[in-house]
């Protein structure tokens, strides 16, 4: 009988109140020493111990030059989802699907499944609905006469045995891991019962080249639950997440991905039809926007290969206190501190006995350090309160001695505001990169180039 600390993997003799290695409380469990044979993941026995014979095993190693096929590659015919896994659903790939309850993920798989069974065999598995809940769903999405196989069952060995049947290319849909029970004496959703449905479902999907789409619940504060090393067992993570303005729209970001790019994003709207994507978030984020309220400012961000036009807001205001309060939504407000001392010493600026605000409208949470040029507008134009020009947009990094620092794939920010009908443009100036400068060309006025946020107040002033 052996114990194991859920959170750091510790195995001890026995059972302790804390766990001596990582001193976390309540996380020793008691846990069985199972031999687990190839069919059901491939694990080695448990059961050898030093001076045992052991059969040698014959290793082929190869070169870095091997070219081997790249594996296939299927649409789910839902173009921000495709965007999120980077062009689709890999063939054997495991992909972690996490969000809240009633965000939509069980929705999402659904219309997938239904785009995809008329091209492959697909299986809908669901330890969280009955077959009757899952039809009265495709029932209300319109996709009711879809060839997808229903199986309702928290049997997860029976579910192994079924992916092990299943041609190359088949997609599985496991709804949820926290729901599967691998026959091991623990309760399911525990970190043993995922750990080892996981070491089950992977292996045997992997071995017969058949895709698994695999939901898992999150915690309170809004990460992946269950063992970490089953974030670290799949190809890919994808989260699904809210908008902060009005709860209609969501997005799903890729925090990890073998086959594609990661921070790469696919929004959608929820409608009584289900999962709709966006195709131009851009118009999305903005439309909203005031144009005569000061303290605003368009930011062209980039969330993986995708340009996105987002509002920053900025609220300047005297103290109750002695001591100003800062507060970021979707930014780091570390970063905030750090970029209103600067402003404080190399733009004169008392700051000091005033609240600030700052907001990136629609939800979305930026670590770009581009942003801080916007942010430098909004705090200005919010000080002075004075509104900026509707056509303005700004991006570049600003470094603690005011300089403006050059920013990644600054042409693609442009053009994205230029096809939206953005005409001025606060960018760092790069002289290197000749695109850029062919990128800025068919402004009607010329694009704001500046070296240091002195300049800034100049130019705000005269717009």
């Amino acid at each position: 009988m052996k114990f194991q600390c859920t959170s750091c993997n510790a195995i001890h003799p026995k059972w302790h109140g804390r766990c001596p290695e990582c001193n976390e409380y309540n996380c020793i469990e008691e846990v069985q020493e199972a031999t687990f044979s190839q069919k059901k993941g491939g694990a080695i026995s448990s059961s050898f111990t030093p001076g045992m014979k052991r059969t040698a095993l014959t290793l082929v190693t190869e070169g870095l030059n091997t070219r081997a096929k790249p594996p296939a590659r299927y649409s789910t015919h839902i173009s921000e989802f495709d965007r999120a896994l980077g062009g689709g659903v890999v063939e054997g790939a495991a992909i972690l699907i996490g969000g809240d309850p009633g965000i939509g993920k069980s929705t999402l798989l659904l219309q997938a499944a239904a785009n995809m069974g008329s091209e492959r065999r697909v299986i809908y598995a669901s330890g969280e609905e009955s077959l009757d809940q899952i039809q009265r769903r495709a029932g209300r999405l319109g996709v009711q006469d879809r060839p997808v196989e229903l199986v309702a069952t928290r049997d997860c060995l029976a579910l192994t045995d079924l992916i092990e049947t299943l041609p190359a290319g088949s997609l599985v849909i496991v709804d949820s891991m926290q729901t599967m029970d691998a026959g091991i004496d623990s309760a399911p959703g525990s970190p043993n019962q995922v750990k080892t449905s996981a070491s089950h479902l992977i292996p045997a999907a992997k071995n017969t080249g058949v895709s698994l789409l695999l939901v898992n619940q999150v915690n309170k504060d809004g990460s992946f639950a269950g063992p970490n090393i089953l974030k670290h067992a799949v190809d890919a993570n994808l989260m699904l997440e809210t908008d902060n303005s009005s709860g209609t729209y969501r997005i799903m970001r890729a925090e990890k991905n073998r086959f594609g790019q990661t921070d790469e994003i696919g929004i959608f709207e929820m409608t009584a039809d289900g999962m709709v994507s966006i195709e131009n978030p851009s118009e999305v984020f903005i439309s909203q926007r005031d144009p005569d309220a000061f303290g605003t400012v368009i930011y062209p961000s980039v969330e993986g290969s995708r340009p996105l036009l987002l509002e920053v807001q900025a609220l300047v205001s005297p103290t109750s206190f002695g001591t100003g309060r800062r507060s970021a939504v979707g930014w780091d407000t570390s970063r905030l501190n750090m970029l209103l001392a600067t402003m404080s010493a190399r733009l004169a600026l008392q700051l000091t006995d005033s609240d600030v605000y700052i907001n990136v409208a629609g939800g979305m949470k930026i670590n770009d350090p581009a942003l801080d040029l916007a942010i430098v507008c909004a705090l200005l134009s919010a000080y002075t309160q004075s509104a900026l020009p509707p056509d303005m947009v700004a991006f570049g990094e600003v470094g603690l001695a005011g300089e403006v620092r050059n920013t990644s794939k600054a042409e693609a920010r442009v053009k994205e505001a230029k096809q939206l009908g953005f005409r001025q443009i606060i960018c760092p100036l790069d002289r290197k990169n000749s695109r850029l400068d062919s990128a800025c060309k068919g402004i009607d006025r010329i694009a704001r180039i500046v070296t240091e946020i002195p300049q800034i107040s100049s130019i705000l002033k005269a717009s």
